[in-house]
């Protein structure tokens, strides 16, 4: 399982600039609104300072990260569900990520135009959210018309989806995202499908100028805790200049200025947690690899990441915890000192769990 995070806003708040810090390339940022059409795409690897122990632990000839996909998709503006500024075409790329990545103007400047002739990240906010509403509603209204009358049939899997449906535009009728509706997991299996734009969790980027913004930043902060999302406040337009050093320049600049992690690391990390994702590995010589799994799944569908087969014939799973591993430095010492546990199609897998899969093929 992989991460996507499609990176939204209006035009001119620092999206483009933001994704070629994250994934190093080098798409448009000229200082016009639709500047994007077609979302850049880009594929990052996931930090994890574990998988490199693992590694020189084990002298792995692999290392294999797990990865997410930043996807910038141009800038939205009022009018979008209805066809403004290309805005079906950027909603269609909205609904192929998992999660959004909310990029929100929180810095002043007189070279780089505002859409709506100033910066007032509430209404941005209002304007991206609004949007994002009404082209929910709509597809939802066409759903409810081509569901009512087969409804009415008695089908009952039909009956229970015009229900949610009926819910939901209820809902987003009075401008409340589909991840704020009280769902039960039946009723959202029933709507799963439909990929919905305001079903999807948000974070909140507070894009800021090297002065910090701290007023226009409270705004955002203040709007996210309403929401119960996350923010996180980023120069996008100082770490797409940091990303143009070499990895040890970097991690020199870093230093210097007393960071430990990377604003766009803890972004990418923000990431995992909207989406309630961990990390297992397997570690060996032949390899030292990650795997990205929903929290809460167990040993059979972990294994089930790896390769099908596996879930299929799975017998049992050999688990230590990281630190323990670190400690023993090796499957045998753990094993001596009762630290590597042999568990059942039960177990829950914790993040960071090193893992050997027992499997029938």
């Amino acid at each position: 399982m992989g991460l996507s995070l499609g990176i939204v806003g209006l035009p001119n708040v620092g999206k483009s600039s933001l994704f070629n810090a994250l994934s190093r390339a080098k798409a448009n940022v000229s200082n016009y609104p639709f500047c994007t059409i077609d979302p850049n795409i880009g594929t990052v690897e996931v930090p994890d300072e574990r998988l490199l122990e693992l590694t020189k632990l084990f002298s792995s000839k692999k290392t294999v990260p797990t990865y997410i996909e930043f996807y910038d998709i141009a800038g939205l503006v009022k009018g979008a569900a209805k066809g403004e500024g290309l805005g079906n075409k950027f909603l269609s790329h909205i609904r192929e990520v998992d999660a959004i990545a909310h990029v929100v103007r929180c810095f002043q400047s007189d070279e780089i135009i505002h859409v709506a002739g100033k910066v007032d990240p509430k209404s941005d906010i209002e304007t991206i959210n609004l949007e994002l509403n009404l082209a929910d509603l709509v597809q939802v209204e066409k759903r409810l018309d081509a569901t009512r009358p087969k409804a009415r049939s008695g089908d009952k899997a039909l009956l229970k989806e015009f229900e949610v449906l009926q819910k939901l535009k209820d809902g987003l009728e009075k401008g409340v995202p589909v991840r704020s509706i009280p769902l039960t997991e039946e009723e959202k299996l029933a709507i799963k499908g439909y990929m919905l734009l305001t079903s999807k969790p948000v974070l909140y980027v507070a894009n800021v100028d090297e002065t910090g913004s701290a007023a226009e930043v409270a705004i955002v902060e203040e709007i996210a805790k309403k929401e119960g999302s996350k923010v996180i406040a980023i120069s996008s337009k100082l770490e797409s200049e940091i990303a143009e050093l070499s990895d040890e320049d970097a991690k020199a600049y870093l230093t210097e200025m007393g960071i430990k992690e990377s604003t766009l690391n803890r972004l990418i990390h923000s990431g995992y947690e909207l989406l309630n994702l961990i990390t297992f590995f397997t570690a060996g010589e032949k390899e030292s690899h990650a795997w990205t799994i929903q929290k809460g799944m167990t040993a059979p569908e972990a294994a089930g990441k790896i390769h099908s087969d596996m879930e299929k014939g799975f017998i049992a799973a050999e688990v230590i915890h990281y630190p323990d591993m670190i400690a023993c430095a090796s499957y045998a010492k753990a094993r001596e000192r009762g630290l590597l546990h042999t568990e059942g199609k039960s177990y829950v897998v914790q993040d960071g769990d090193i893992i050997v899969i027992r499997f029938n093929v």
